[in-house]
């Protein structure tokens, strides 16, 4: 009698699927990083040029970019993202080409992200409610950067370089089965809570 083919586990092919979802991270953290940076180099040459992206009083990169906040330590906060994002790519084509890294490797790149995501839902926050207009380039930086640090601290868990504590164990496999929908639901959220916040606009122009 045949023996029935083993249900692969949850996350079983997720090694195969991060390297590719570090480079796309990296790819789209870097394009928008660098789209900003240029088109702050023209506002500056040209006070009076606008961003492409200035669509409208709420997405507007123009009032992002020329806060106090798009500037938190002192330099424009996309050089973060300039210096950022290639590494990720470097790291996700070195794992296609077999590259294996040990384990504070991965924790120290668990720790980065990790700051980089406070940092990023920090400038979302206010541009919300601070600067009351949304980047569509830091929109997709939070993007990417959302969906490389879950994916990447879910690799974590599932080989074991962070450990779950005993009563968190059943919690860890519901992640494990629902990864993907979990991941949904939180862009679902933050869109309904951009949506709900700017309302009062969107409503009359929808």
């Amino acid at each position: 009698m045949a023996k029935t083919a083993a249900k692969p586990k949850p996350l079983s092919k997720l090694g195969t699927i991060l390297p590719w979802i570090l480079v796309i991270g990296g790819i789209i953290g870097t394009f928008a990083s660098v789209m900003i940076t240029v088109e702050k180099f023209q506002i500056l040459q040209n006070p009076k040029s606008q961003f492409i992206c200035d669509i409208n009083p709420i997405i507007s990169c123009g009032s992002v970019m020329k806060s106090e906040q798009a500037h938190a330590f002192g330099f424009m906060n996309t050089y973060i993202g300039l210096l950022g994002f290639p590494v990720l790519i470097t790291i996700g084509m070195a794992m296609l080409a077999g590259a294996k890294f040990k384990r504070w490797f991965w924790l120290g790149l668990q720790i980065g992200l990790s700051l980089g995501i406070i940092f990023a839902y920090w400038l979302l926050f206010e541009s919300m409610f601070r600067i009351r207009a949304l980047c569509p380039y830091c929109l997709s930086v939070d993007v990417a950067l959302t969906v490389v640090w879950w994916y990447v601290t879910l690799s974590n868990f599932y080989n074991g370089y962070l450990n779950v504590p005993t009563w968190a164990k059943s919690t860890g496999r519901f992640v494990k089965r629902h990864h993907a929908d979990i991941l949904v639901f939180w862009f679902l959220l933050v869109i309904a809570l951009i949506l709900q916040h700017f309302w009062y606009y969107f409503g009359q122009h929808i």
